[in-house]
C-alpha cells in the first residue's frame, strides 16, 4: 500500500487559517474627544499621536477600528472598551 505524502502547508497559509477580527469604537454624543484619546492610550497603550489620530477617525467618519486580532483578545478589547463607557462592537476583518 502506497502512501502519499501531502505537502506541509507554507506559513502564510497558517496564518490565514484563523479568523481575526476587529473591534471598532463608535461616535456617541456623550463621551469628550479628550476622554476617547486618553482611554486609547491609556487601555491600548498608544502614542497620543496615534489616539488622537483614531479619536478623530471616531468623530469624523462615525466608527475606528482600535484592535485586531483573535476573537478572544478582541472581545476582552471591546469589554474594556463598555467599561469606559464607550460603545463598541466586533466583526470578522475581512481584509
Amino acid at each position: 500500500m502506497a502512501t502519499t505524502l501531502q505537502p506541509a502547508p507554507r506559513a502564510h497559509e497558517a496564518t490565514t487559517a484563523v479568523p481575526r477580527w476587529r473591534a471598532i469604537v463608535w461616535d456617541d454624543p456623550v463621551n469628550l474627544m479628550s476622554y476617547v484619546s486618553a482611554v486609547f492610550r491609556e487601555y491600548f497603550g498608544y502614542s497620543a499621536a496615534r489616539a488622537n489620530e483614531l479619536m478623530m477617525r471616531v468623530h469624523t467618519r462615525g466608527r475606528a477600528t482600535v484592535s485586531t486580532g483573535v476573537r478572544e483578545r478582541i472581545e476582552a478589547d471591546v469589554m474594556a472598551m463598555h467599561s469606559y463607557g464607550l460603545r463598541a462592537t466586533i466583526e470578522e476583518d475581512g481584509d
